[in-house]
């Protein structure tokens, strides 16, 4: 069991620095510095053009891949101009629209998980399927939270 976890040791070494591991204890003794990452490197004004390129990046293969996302956009869309116009305080107006974007927001997570999963294999495993329905799940969970918003939000209005 000691030379397995020997071996293991050696090759994750091996990996990470590039050389040959001859200590299991030197993997742990070596801490992180974030020179070592080569995406780390922009910082201030630079590192925030960047995640706005990305961000938008984002949102652009969004759009263009994925039909879920496409539809929940549409639901924004025609949704908040209701919201805007429904004679509701501006913190219901929030709300109702916030629920929306939050949908948008759970959709995006779910695609990047399963984006992830798809760069692994696109074979059949039983814990790649629940890690997507997982993420199927909080998109739905996220719509029927904006359902209940929208639905006490107008009840309360009617009543």
């Amino acid at each position: 069991m000691e030379s397995s976890k020997r071996a293991i040791c050696k090759s994750l070494k091996a990996r990470a620095t590039q050389t040959a591991c001859t200590d299991c204890a030197c993997l742990m003794s070596q801490p992180y510095d974030i020179k070592q990452n080569p995406h780390k490197g922009n910082r201030g004004l630079t590192r925030a053009i960047h995640a706005a390129k990305n961000s938008w990046n984002g949102l652009i293969f969004a759009y263009q891949e994925e039909s879920a996302f496409r539809q929940e956009l549409v639901l924004l869309v025609l949704l908040t101009p209701i919201a805007i116009i429904l004679p509701v305080s501006l913190v219901e107006k929030a709300l109702m629209i916030g629920s929306l974007f939050m949908v948008l927001v759970i959709e995006l997570l779910n695609s990047s998980v399963e984006a992830a999963i798809d760069r692994i294999s696109f074979e059949h495993h039983d814990l790649s399927k629940r890690a997507k329905d997982f993420g199927s799940a909080a998109v739905m969970l996220a719509l029927l939270i904006a359902l209940i918003i929208w639905f006490a939000v107008i009840y309360q209005e009617l009543t």
